[in-house]
């Protein structure tokens, strides 16, 4: 796929393009800064973005920079990198969308397998959650009695944090030691206790369960 790169450490910056094109991806651009990004989106055909939230022109830069490429290039995938799993970025990055986006930590994408996985899975619709933020979040208690997370069973909350740590069904059911059609039948239990719509593709779904969870446990970083 087609990636362009904003990062305004030097050795990082190259380090991803050498990973990138390892994993036979075509980097369009290489920036340091958000400015610049928004130029090379603007003019060039970008499937995924590569962004650094803290980097120039304002602190948290790649997420404003974020928020502008998704109002301007709805369909570029984005992915925001930090060296810190915090719940604020997390938030913001919700906010930007639940589709076609990312939130990895810098050390867990510096290998070719796990940075291009994370790519392709942005790429094909996915939102994709530094596995170590999921759980920390997933495993706070609700903060409100009235959520419909309240109303979940404590195996349907173990089902809905390993989906929200990016499991897919399969290995969901090799985790809790059930077959995958009894994690079917849990999965379905959630959406409807949620309120989700039946009209929704399946991977939607699972993604506005997790994002329902995710919003329910907020927790001080």
């Amino acid at each position: 796929m087609r990636v362009a790169i904003a990062e305004d450490g030097a050795l990082f910056r190259e380090g991803l393009v050498l990973l990138l094109q390892a994993a036979g991806h075509e980097v369009v651009g290489c920036v340091g800064d958000g400015d610049s990004l928004l130029g090379i989106v603007a003019t060039e055909q970008v499937d995924v973005a590569v962004l650094d939230i803290r980097m120039p022109p304002e602190p948290d830069g790649g997420l404003t920079t974020a928020e502008k490429i998704r109002a301007r290039s709805p369909e570029t995938g984005l992915l925001l990198l930090s060296h810190y799993a915090e719940t604020h970025y997390l938030m913001r990055v919700l906010e930007i969308g639940a589709e076609r986006i990312g939130y990895r930590l810098k050390e867990r994408v510096a290998g070719v397998q796990v940075l291009a996985d994370t790519l392709d899975r942005i790429a094909a619709g996915e939102i994709v959650i530094e596995p170590t933020l999921a759980k920390r979040l997933v495993e706070a208690p609700s903060k409100r009695a009235d959520s419909p997370i309240s109303t979940l069973t404590e195996r349907e909350l173990d089902v809905l944090r390993l989906m929200a740590e990016g499991h897919a069904n399969n290995a969901i059911a090799k985790e809790l030691f059930v077959s995958p059609k009894v994690v079917e039948k849990h999965t379905a239990s959630i959406f409807t206790k949620l309120g989700l719509p039946r009209d929704q593709a399946m991977h939607h779904r699972r993604v506005l369960a997790v994002l329902a969870y995710l919003r329910s446990s907020r927790i001080e970083s």
